[in-house]
């Protein structure tokens, strides 16, 4: 069966720019506009609205001048209004060759927004396409609040569509400029007016405040449509537009009567991108392009995938230029650090791995995000933790500091079988606590080594905060030793690292 090709076009750089507090430069907007018909493949981009700046002016004559060149001037499209070729004159200064024209879908918004007739809304319009057409610029048109239109007065619906028969243009382009089509009314729509002009071309251009957008596209393409407008991260006004990466990985595992010329590998990296020029950050939960869609997060599910991959579905991250990921945590159990461990091309026994285990699980108990690149330090901990035989054990430790007040430590120690409480007061609290300790060791006769270096840093490579980790160098009459501890508190981690040292002398 050969498949039907749908027409993507992406308006991230015109409808997505809409996103409140989003603007891109003139060289983040080229950047996309390339990376868009040359890697991601997309079939066409929406880059601008006419008259906006000067700024938008120049970013479409840098755009369509390196499509005039890659001789894709063809795929830029820009926004239009009619307001007597005053947008027309603003597209030919900037180099565009086919113009996006808005008009009014609703009679509700030609009556009170115009206040003009049909008629003489129809006469406008079609002086402005011949004017674009003696200048060189095809048409598309957008029926603005087309979906009200159609619930509200499809008599007029109709009667525009019939007038636009007549024109000389590439595509009709239906917006649900508000975001109110359910998911029937969109098909019963979209194929109403399919059947009634087979010869017609028709782009739907759904919006997301339902979180319908997705369901709305797959409607209008089931009843006919032949394109759909898009944006990277479902940018675009209030909740913005139907998501391209979501409607690309619906249409190929859905609908397999359909293709696109979409290059799913690239779409991450899209998204990246665009989220680092808009400073708008993708929720973690988003499909396809967040943080944790491909992060398993229950070890039963790490288990199962272990298993004969119980827990993939067809979203595969490859496919999309990702990985897949085994978090770290209270809930992720030893599978899920198994599967860490091997791609970190580490291996640990049965009882390594249970002590591993409970201390990720410590930590998630502490709501502290874990990540691989911190299991290397985590394993080093716990087991260089076991290299110590048990002597001294500091049981209890109460740190204070208020302004004004001199910092001050109360420690409880275990020292082979003997329990010892000692409290002091010292520059910080680190200090005041190391003081409350040789106090204890006095009783004891005991000189505690010197310290004479303490640095602290976190897990190289890693991204979260769960970690923290301390060195201290100690000098025991001219015999150096070095302890490290690893906690998510910079104090508790060097109070580990003193236990460490406690154990050695």
């Amino acid at each position: 069966m050969k498949k039907r090709k749908i027409e993507i076009m992406d308006t991230t750089l015109r409808d997505g720019e809409q996103t409140s507090g989003v603007s891109f430069s003139v060289s983040e907007k080229l950047t996309l506009a390339k990376l868009l018909l040359e890697e991601l493949k997309v079939d066409r981009i929406e880059v601008a609205s006419a008259r906006v700046s000067d700024g938008e002016l120049l970013a479409v004559k840098q755009i369509t001048s390196w499509a005039s060149e890659k001789k894709l001037i063809q795929k830029v499209e820009v926004l239009s209004f009619v307001d007597q070729g005053v947008s027309i004159d603003w597209m030919v200064e900037a180099g565009a060759k086919v113009q996006n024209l808005l008009t009014k879908g609703s009679l509700n918004h030609l009556t009170h927004q115009l206040k003009k007739t049909p008629d003489a809304h129809f006469r406008e319009i079609a002086s402005v396409i011949a004017l674009a057409k003696s200048k060189g610029i095809e048409t598309n048109v957008y029926l603005e609040d087309w979906s009200n239109g159609m619930r509200n007065s499809k008599t007029y619906v109709f009667q525009f569509l019939d007038f636009l028969a007549t024109q000389p243009i590439k595509r009709i382009l239906l917006p649900d400029t508000l975001g109110v089509l359910t998911h029937n009314e969109t098909f019963d729509f979209v194929k109403e007016i399919v059947d009634t002009y087979p010869k017609l071309h028709f782009d739907f251009h759904g919006h997301n405040d339902y979180d319908l957008s997705v369901a709305n596209v797959m409607e209008a393409l089931r009843a006919g449509c032949h394109g759909l407008h898009l944006t990277v991260n479902g940018m675009g006004e209030r909740a913005g537009n139907a998501p391209l990466a979501s409607v690309v990985a619906v249409i190929n595992d859905f609908m397999p009567e359909l293709e696109t010329g979409v290059k799913e590998s690239s779409l991450f990296k899209v998204s990246k991108l665009v989220s680092a020029f808009t400073g708008f950050g993708i929720p973690a939960n988003k499909p396809i392009v967040g943080a944790n869609v491909f992060t398993q997060t229950a070890g039963i599910h790490a288990d199962g995938d272990s298993k004969n991959n119980l827990y993939f579905n067809d979203l595969l991250p490859e496919r999309f230029g990702r990985k897949r990921q085994y978090a770290l945590g209270k809930t992720s159990g030893k599978a899920n650090i198994q599967k860490n461990l091997q791609e970190l091309g580490l291996t640990l026994n049965n009882e390594e791995l249970k002590k591993v285990t409970q201390r990720i699980i410590e930590l998630g108990d502490k709501k502290e995000r874990v990540t691989k690149d911190d299991l290397p330090y985590i394993i080093s901990d716990v087991l260089d933790s076991d290299g110590y035989q048990s002597k001294a054990k500091i049981t209890s430790y109460l740190l204070s500091h208020a302004k004004g007040l001199q910092p001050s430590a109360a420690v409880c120690v275990e020292i082979e079988g003997e329990v010892y409480e000692e409290h002091a007061q010292g520059d910080g609290q680190f200090d005041a606590f190391m003081n409350a300790l040789k106090r204890v060791y006095s009783t004891m006769k005991i000189e505690l080594p010197k310290l004479i270096d303490y640095a602290v840093r976190i897990p190289p490579g890693s991204n979260s905060d769960a970690l923290c980790e301390t060195i201290i160098t100690w000098d025991n009459q001219g015999k150096e030793y070095i302890t490290r501890g690893l906690d998510s508190d910079q104090t508790v981690s060097a109070i580990k690292a003193t236990e460490k040292m406690l154990n050695i002398i």
